[in-house]
């Protein structure tokens, strides 16, 4: 690299955008990978489209991927430092997400006519206004890939799937990084490849050395400052990775064996592809024929002694609607991962939202109460998986567990712990030949019946779907004992409360307004506060990861401030819950349904609005 200035920063957000193909989650995700071997925190955000193949050059076609990388990084970001464009449509649907004065990068040589008309442009994309408000960089990154590809024997098809490459050797020289570590991992990928791996390490050399000697950006070099992180193993992980991982801990910590039924669905398939990757670890994945199977086949094992799970998105958990209430009516452990996305229906199946709290919390026939809990963090989809399944198998119930797309498929680096230093877990487990043992005999505290694995001996006992008399689970239709076991399975679910943290606040002690927030808007929310407090402004912050039961002294929080205000991206599950449950004091709300997360700026504009009333 020649001796440019190099811009120093605490943070820095990059988006690579492209044609559905162009190879923008690879570059992403090999960038943040860079990234956080050279000591970045990071933090990402896949966009991209359901269609598997939408038309060539079009605006519904465009994938994306924004990477946050900096010292200390809260979320993926707001608006993009650098922008990589690599056609018409990518450029026309992602400057607005570029800050003004971003430096841009384009492949010049797919600005055609044709491409611009398909993308929507009626005149030329680069006008002088927007030459003057963005570095804009026309690199003809089709030419170049397509030369080296000559040169090195092989067709332009074969070169033009690299154009990614280039592009990422210009992100690299930008952003004051090596190619060592891509370099490292071409040559994993590709170990029985060699001529796929000198393509790829040519045309990304050359995107490099483009950049080197391209006196326009030279002013735009930047190098991030390092994380200050506690030593540890680390991994660059997605939620639903993360996620998966919880749930293989859990077992391993309660001594039961993983089972998984489910069936594919965007965006949780993450989950089941990763857990079927560890039979080693004893996990058993059963991919069903459908939702209602897959459920069903967890419930099957959960009776049968396994730490049983199932994994769905939104029209998922609604076709298990059934099978949760006989999990319930059977008191039985089981966790049901609900990674959301934006409905209803089909609705946006790539694109985030955290729409299914009221199906989470109320989605059931009768009285069936399910314990509800959400991660907020693509790393901390571990512990909150982990977490899950020790309240099920502790308290013999379902629990759902809420990521979303932004969560699931983000990633973030997660400090990889030893599992002999997690919580214990320990499942009421009835011992052979207890001549006291009845079903649904109670633990007085907490009101848990004991899980009798069948073929224990002297543990025979009748289970299923009708009432159950109290204590002896014979078939019973009385009314007084219905009544009696509709309050012993709600008033189990509400006595978790004793079991869980009290709610915490953040921010400023003397606030003037309090922030709200729920699962996966944790990053954003915690930066806009962060950010107005530093302004002068007087604000608190609090963010539920318990949901049902709510924490015990969620009423106390609420009562000390005068303005409160939830933000979600629904709109408003949470805040008409919290209203159901706590009449008494006025709260605003901001929700947001784009199938996009939350932006700091219009976080920081709502509370400034609120705070001004």
């Amino acid at each position: 690299m020649s001796n440019n200035q190099v811009i120093k920063k605490d943070d820095l957000v990059v988006r690579f955008a492209g044609d559905s193909g162009d190879g923008m989650q690879l570059s992403g995700t090999l960038f943040s990978d860079a990234s956080a071997l050279t000591g970045n925190d990071i933090a990402t955000f896949p966009d991209y489209p359901a269609e598997i193949r939408a038309p060539h050059n079009t605006i519904a076609g465009v994938s994306g991927f924004q990477v946050h990388v900096g010292t200390h990084i809260y979320s993926s970001g707001d608006k993009c430092d650098i922008l990589v464009a690599m056609n018409p449509a990518s450029f026309k649907s992602n400057l607005k997400w570029a800050k003004k004065g971003a430096t841009v990068i384009v492949d010049i040589d797919t600005f055609t006519d044709e491409a611009c008309e398909k993308a929507g442009y009626t005149s030329d994309p680069f006008t002088e206004e927007l030459m003057l408000a963005y570095t804009i960089v026309k690199a003809p990154i089709s030419s170049f890939t397509k030369k080296i590809g000559q040169e090195k024997g092989v067709d332009n098809k074969t070169a033009d799937k690299c154009r990614n490459m280039f592009a990422l050797g210009i992100i690299f020289y930008l952003t004051h990084k090596t190619l060592d570590h891509t370099f490292a991992y071409l040559e994993r990928k590709f170990a029985k490849k060699p001529a796929v791996i000198d393509l790829n390490k040519a045309v990304l050399t050359e995107g490099f050395e483009y950049a080197d000697k391209l006196e326009l950006i030279h002013s735009k070099i930047v190098e991030v400052a390092k994380a200050d992180m506690p030593k540890g193993r680390y991994r660059n992980i997605t939620g639903n990775v993360a996620t998966a991982w919880g749930l293989l801990a859990a077992a391993e910590r309660a001594g039961l064996k993983l089972f998984l039924g489910s069936y594919p669905i965007t965006p949780a398939t993450d989950v089941m592809i990763e857990l079927a990757k560890h039979k080693a670890l004893g996990a058993k994945v059963f991919q069903a024929e459908d939702e209602i199977a897959g459920i069903c086949s967890a419930i099957g094992a959960s009776y049968a002694g396994a730490m049983a799970c199932t994994s769905t998105s939104g029209p998922g958990l609604s076709l298990k609607s059934e099978a949760l209430g006989l999990a319930v009516m059977t008191e039985l452990p089981l966790v049901v991962v609900d990674v959301q996305r934006g409905g209803p229906s089909t609705g946006l199946p790539t694109k985030t939202e955290q729409s299914d709290l009221n199906q989470a919390l109320f989605g059931r026939n009768g009285e069936a109460p399910c314990i509800v809990v959400a991660a907020s963090s693509s790393a901390n989809c571990f512990y909150w998986a982990y977490n899950a399944a020790k309240l099920a198998l502790e308290h013999m119930t379902p629990v759902i567990l809420l990521t979303d797309g932004y969560l699931g498929n983000g990633t973030q680096l997660f400090r990889i712990p030893k599992v002999a230093d997690l919580p214990a877990i320990n499942p009421p487990i009835a011992k052979a030949n207890d001549p006291e043992y009845m079903p649904y005999r109670r633990n007085p505290e907490t009101l848990v019946r004991q899980w009798a694995i069948p073929g224990t001996e002297g543990l025979r006992h009748r289970i299923g779907g009708l009432e159950k008399e109290d204590g002896k689970g014979s078939v019973s239709t009385d009314p007084e004992n219905h009544r009696k076991m509709v309050y012993n399975r709600q008033e189990k679910v509400n006595r978790v409360a004793n079991y869980i943290p009290e709610q915490e606040v953040m921010g400023n002690p003397d606030a003037d307004l309090l922030v709200i927030g729920w699962g996966g808007t944790a990053g954003a929310l915690t930066l806009a506060v962060e950010e107005m407090n530093n302004e002068g402004k007087k604000v608190a912050y609090t963010h539920f990861n318990y949901i049902m039961p709510l924490p015990k002294n969620t009423e106390d929080i609420l009562k000390k401030y005068k303005k409160i205000v939830v933000c979600e991206l629904n709109c408003g599950q949470f805040v008409n819950y919290l209203r159901m449950n706590f009449p008494q004091y006025p709260m605003h709300q901001y929700n947001k349904v784009m199938g996009l997360p939350f932006e700091v700026s219009e976080l920081k504009e709502m509370f400034n609005k609120i705070l001004g009333e």
